[in-house]
């Protein structure tokens, strides 16, 4: 009697099954590493710009346009008319970050560099995402998006460079994308989300775990005032008053432009000093 033939097994990385279960993911983790670092060297991404901010916010145009159609249906003491009068006071923060992308796209493109310096990248959603990713495009700059995958508000916007639009699945994995290439910060206002952010790269600049200098600037003193009391955190001892230097507040596009223009000149594209005295200018690594 002859034996029926048995198929031949799946190679273990075409095997979807296997890819999927637990036992998997440490291959799953280790390709959300692998492969966003190939499409960095391949597009010739040196360092990047990191746009943070709500994803709630709308352009000018959008919210005075949903404000048009709330007064057509609600009145002043409606919720949904409230919500659409305080949309168009927060867009003017979606064309701030619109602007400052740009300034700074603008800028950069004209550094002689054999790869792309201090590229705008967001989260790659909508909101202040989109604005810095549309300001960025405008001038003519590649733009990256980090997305992540969530049940809400989070779908790629069109203005990210399709070559570097990234979909994550672990969260600190996308976190160490955004941290790893970032030479600064731009915190616009938000929710959790850009405070999380925020929070975690001051402690680690506090806790001097950072081999490089990223400029922290938060956008929109304002608003951040109102959320967090940075000077009742020093007169209770929890930060120190030297801790308040590991940031800058500002309040425009082209204050803001100043200061990392400024700060990344110093810090990314003047000759470093060496340890001896003599001098070295910055390379870039391109092996984490």
């Amino acid at each position: 009697m002859s034996e029926s033939k048995i198929k031949s097994a799946p190679l273990a990385y075409e095997n979807p099954a296997f890819l999927g279960s637990p036992d998997g993911r440490i291959i799953r983790l280790m390709s959300e590493y692998m492969e966003p670092l190939a499409r960095f060297r391949r597009e010739q991404i040196q360092d990047t710009v990191v746009f943070f901010g709500s994803a709630r916010f709308h352009s000018r145009a959008a919210a005075e346009r949903s404000l048009r159609e709330a007064e057509a249906h609600s009145t002043p003491d409606d919720p949904g008319h409230k919500r659409a009068l305080a949309a168009v006071e927060m867009a003017r923060y979606y064309e701030d970050a619109r602007r400052l992308a740009f300034l700074l796209t603008e800028w950069s493109l004209q550094i002689p560099a054999r790869r792309r310096r201090f590229v705008v990248t967001t989260g790659g959603g909508p909101g202040v995402m989109e604005a810095a990713n549309l300001g960025a495009k405008e001038a003519g700059g590649k733009t990256i998006g980090l997305n992540i995958n969530l049940p809400f508000e989070q779908s790629p916007n069109p203005y990210v460079t399709p070559a570097l639009n990234f979909e994550f699945h672990y969260f600190f994995m996308r976190k160490y994308w955004f941290a790893y290439l970032a030479k600064a910060l731009v915190i616009f206002p938000g929710g959790f989300g850009t405070l999380d952010e925020l929070f975690e790269i001051l402690t680690l600049a506090q806790t001097e775990k950072l081999a490089k200098k990223i400029l922290v600037v938060i956008y929109g003193s304002e608003y951040w005032k109102r959320v967090i009391n940075f000077s009742a955190m020093v007169d209770a001892g929890t930060i120190a008053q030297h801790d308040l230097d590991l940031f800058q507040m500002v309040d425009s596009p082209e204050e803001g432009f100043d200061v990392l223009r400024e700060g990344l000149t110093k810090y990314h594209l003047a000759p470093q000093p060496r340890r001896d005295g003599e001098t070295l200018p910055e390379i870039a690594k391109t092996n984490p």
